[in-house]
């Protein structure tokens, strides 16, 4: 297991982490998101040692991360970290070497992810004369050519085209699916949604939510259930405010999203709507991640704005 446990970051008076703490188990993917300066970036450098954390730990195996554990990681910075007038496959090779690999092997490494990511006709090529998206795949290599144990990796989707996000999105799947702890940042939501075991929100250097998109859609940042929506037929204004244990979040036409408190049973809520006009439609409220995240940020925004 790879555990971030308590980290926090000070750059001058700005509070960059704030207590992070989090777990990435063996063969999960977990998607780590937040907005531009939430602090996801100096978590994963924190992470790869590039920077040190004021405070808290990150600890591989029970063990504090040192050099030696660090060869074993792959990383994939948000900028790329590639030699531009360096050729792809010597480039390869070099990074291979760095982390340990004979020469033989470190070419058939070359040989296998090049091939898998697409670039094998492109290995003589320097980096300089790719496509975005091309180099990209580079950088991806760069991070499994040497079969490392874990993978953190920045945006690692930014500037693909659908195609290379299936790939990709392949790629990192079947490392889960080895036993290796995943964790990738990305503003693509529905692609985090579809790809990721467990997710982790960041807002202002803070942990504001972790678990499973389920576990994160069927409960709000305070472990409260996020109630139900109806769609009821022309009922009387304020029908549900009555009804114990309920409260009314939105009201969208004949649309009404409403709170349960723990314990309420929703079909005496559906009891109450059916009483007040016909009743076309009644689920649980399960919102998008885009949604979810939205409102997660907003009532931080709201939290401190009041503190």
């Amino acid at each position: 297991m790879l555990d971030i446990g308590g980290i926090s970051k000070r750059f001058g008076t700005l509070q960059a982490l704030d207590g992070v703490s989090f777990s990435v188990q063996p063969g999960e993917v977990f998607g780590f998101v937040g907005s531009n300066g939430a602090g996801k970036t100096t978590t994963m450098r924190i992470v790869l040692g590039v920077l040190s954390a004021d405070a808290g730990e990150v600890r591989w195996r029970a063990e504090p991360v040192d050099a030696e554990v660090r060869r074993r990681i792959g990383y994939m910075p948000e900028e790329r970290g590639l030699y531009p007038k360096m050729k792809v496959g010597d480039q390869l090779r070099y990074l291979a070497r760095l982390h340990g690999l004979g020469e033989a092997e470190a070419a058939a490494s070359v040989t296998r992810w090049t091939g898998r990511l697409g670039i094998e006709n492109r290995i003589g090529d320097e980096v300089q004369k790719l496509s975005l998206g091309n180099q990209q795949r580079v950088q991806l290599c760069a991070a499994l050519v040497h079969d490392p144990e874990v993978l953190v990796l920045d945006e690692p989707f930014s500037g693909l085209d659908p195609t290379a996000v299936e790939v990709m999105s392949g790629v990192l799947r079947e490392k889960a699916a080895e036993g290796v702890p995943v964790i990738f940042s990305s503003h693509q939501l529905e692609l985090v949604e579809r790809l990721c075991d467990r997710i982790g929100i960041i807002a202002a250097g803070r942990m504001v939510a972790v678990g499973t998109v389920e576990e994160l859609r069927t409960r709000d940042s305070a472990g409260h259930d996020r109630g139900v929506v109806l769609d009821v037929d022309g009922p009387p204004a304020g029908w549900a405010d009555g009804v114990p244990g309920v409260e009314v979040v939105s009201v969208d036409g004949a649309r009404t999203r409403l709170r349960l408190t723990d314990g309420v049973d929703d079909q005496d809520v559906l009891r109450a709507a059916v009483a007040a006009g016909p009743v076309h439609e009644f689920r649980r409220f399960r919102p998008p991640l885009t949604e979810l995240y939205r409102d997660v940020v907003r009532d931080m925004a709201k939290e401190e704005k009041a503190a």
